[in-house]
Formats: C-alpha cells, sequence, structure tokens
C-alpha cells in the first residue's frame, strides 16, 4: 500500500513538473512575438460561397511595414505586447500605437463579439480551457477587437497556437465594405527561425440575429513578422518611454470595463469623432479626462 501511494505520489510530481515545463515553452513562445520586425502583410480571397452574380470580390492585399512589439506585462499567468508601427523616413519618423495582444492562461472570461459593435460576455467552464492560453486583441484605442483560447503545441521542432472566432471587419475593409458584418477569423501564430507567421483562414460573414450565418467569400491571410537589428526601432521605443504612463491609465479604465463581465456596446464615434482619434490627441493625459472620455462611448 504504500508502495502505490509513493507511486501515486512520484506521478503526481512528474506531471506537475511535466505541466510546468510545457507552460514554460508556451510562455517563451508568445515572448517570442516581442521586438523589432519588418511585417508582411498578404490578404486574398479565395472561394466565393454566396452564388451572386453581382458579388464584388476584394483585391488582393500587400502591405509592409516596421513594426516594434514591446513588452508591457510579463507574469506567471499574463503576458502583454503592445504592438507599435514606425513610418515615413529615418530623418522624419512617424509612431502610430498599433494593435495589443494579451496572453492568459487558463482563461475562463470571455468578450465574444457578436456583430455591429456589440460583445457578449461569457464565462467558460474551468475544465475546458485547462492548459490554454487566451489571445486577447485590442484596438489602437485598446477597446475590444476578438479574443478565442486555444493550446500552444511544441512538435517536430515547430510552436504553434490555433483558435478560431468572430471579429470586427478588418481594418483593410470597415471602410469599403458593407455587405458582410462580421469575420469569422482562424488564426493560426508559429514561431519561425527569423520571427513568426500569422495565418490566417477567414470567412467573410452576414449575421443577423436569430438566423444562421451567411458566409460570403473565404479569405487567406498570410502574415510575416521577420526579425531585424532592434535599433531600426529605437524611435518606438522611445516613444513609448513617453507615453506608457497615459495608456497604462488607458488600459486601467478598459480593465475596469470589463471587469464589469456585462455585454458591452461601444459607439462607433462621438462628436463625429472615433474614440481613437480623442486618445491619440497630446493633450490627452489626464486620468479623469481618459475615464470620462471612454465612458462616452460605452452604450449602457
Amino acid at each position: 500500500m504504500k508502495k502505490l501511494a509513493f507511486s501515486l505520489l512520484t506521478l503526481l510530481i512528474i506531471f506537475s513538473v511535466k505541466g510546468q515545463s510545457k507552460k514554460i515553452k508556451d510562455k517563451l513562445s508568445i515572448k517570442e512575438m516581442c521586438g523589432c520586425f519588418e511585417v508582411q502583410f498578404n490578404f486574398a480571397e479565395t472561394f466565393i460561397t454566396n452564388n451572386k452574380e453581382n458579388y464584388e470580390k476584394s483585391n488582393n492585399y500587400q502591405a509592409k511595414a516596421l513594426e516594434w512589439a514591446q513588452l508591457v506585462l510579463d507574469e506567471n499567468n499574463e503576458i502583454s505586447i503592445q504592438h507599435i508601427l514606425i513610418s515615413g523616413n529615418d530623418n522624419n519618423p512617424y509612431i502610430i500605437k498599433h494593435w495589443r495582444q494579451d496572453w492568459l492562461y487558463q482563461n475562463r472570461n470571455f468578450y465574444n463579439y457578436d456583430g455591429n459593435n456589440k460583445w457578449v460576455f461569457k464565462r467558460i467552464p474551468k475544465k475546458e480551457v485547462k492548459g490554454q492560453w487566451t489571445q486577447k486583441v485590442y484596438q489602437v484605442d485598446d477597446s475590444p477587437r476578438y479574443e478565442a483560447t486555444g493550446t500552444w503545441v511544441h512538435i517536430d521542432k515547430k510552436s504553434f497556437w490555433e483558435s478560431t472566432t468572430s471579429a470586427p471587419l478588418p481594418r483593410r475593409e470597415y471602410t469599403k465594405r458593407n455587405d458582410y458584418n462580421v469575420l469569422m477569423r482562424g488564426n493560426r501564430h508559429e514561431i519561425s527561425e527569423n520571427g513568426w507567421i500569422h495565418e490566417q483562414d477567414n470567412k467573410k460573414v452576414k449575421r443577423i440575429s436569430g438566423e444562421k450565418d451567411n458566409i460570403l467569400a473565404h479569405e487567406k491571410g498570410l502574415n510575416y513578422y521577420i526579425r531585424v537589428d532592434e535599433q531600426r526601432c529605437k524611435d518606438a521605443v522611445d516613444w513609448w518611454i513617453k507615453n506608457e504612463n497615459k495608456w497604462e491609465n488607458v488600459r486601467n479604465k478598459w480593465e475596469e470595463i470589463y471587469a464589469r463581465n456585462t455585454n458591452l456596446s461601444i459607439k462607433k464615434s462621438v462628436d463625429n469623432l472615433p474614440l481613437f482619434m480623442k486618445l491619440f490627441s497630446d493633450e490627452m493625459i489626464d486620468s479623469k479626462q481618459i475615464n470620462e472620455t471612454i465612458e462616452l462611448y460605452i452604450n449602457y
């Protein structure tokens, strides 16, 4: 009996060590997405499924950028990475706060996008997210974009994470298309020898409450993040040092809103201005002013 108890204890210790080792590998993979990167964005519609003769297929999309991915938070169960774009020439660079991604271990609280700037809160059972990481992606103003949970896989010298979730229209199309209102995103993040790859298998969906989703078209995305000398991103690093306190105040306000754990609806504009334009103002630095401004965009 003592030998059996000892064996069970030994197995528990082995599984615990393996679990911690796996989690360490997960975290190292996530943090590989930090640094200075040349980014290549590539998107193309592949299959048209709506059978409408007048359907206008989107043109293939390609773009390049230089981007700094700043590690904002590195804790046991949470990692936060802020992406910052660098445009213009070396003598006169223009810095743009871009998207942010947070990674949460065994997270149970989700805001699922439902279309028309509405997110539905849902709490997932603990057993459904065991060992998984949630990627929460935010807009440039730190409002919600999309989030999903999945397992990091490390096999055959590959490290990757996959998920599927509903999201708003991509920035490259939200001012051009109004025939669909949800992008069903199939995301795959894979760490490569010289950076990482964001691969997407997406569906463009027309969603109407109470009806079955109407898939208009499928889309393939391949975004390559190629690591380059960090000195090339020095202007973005300097910009972040100067502005990180302001954006911490913004994140804190949004965290307070998310912690309400209720459905969330956000106004597209107030006084004919989207939220990001107000928050991007150099005069918007006071935390009280930031809090009051964000509250104006929340539908109650």
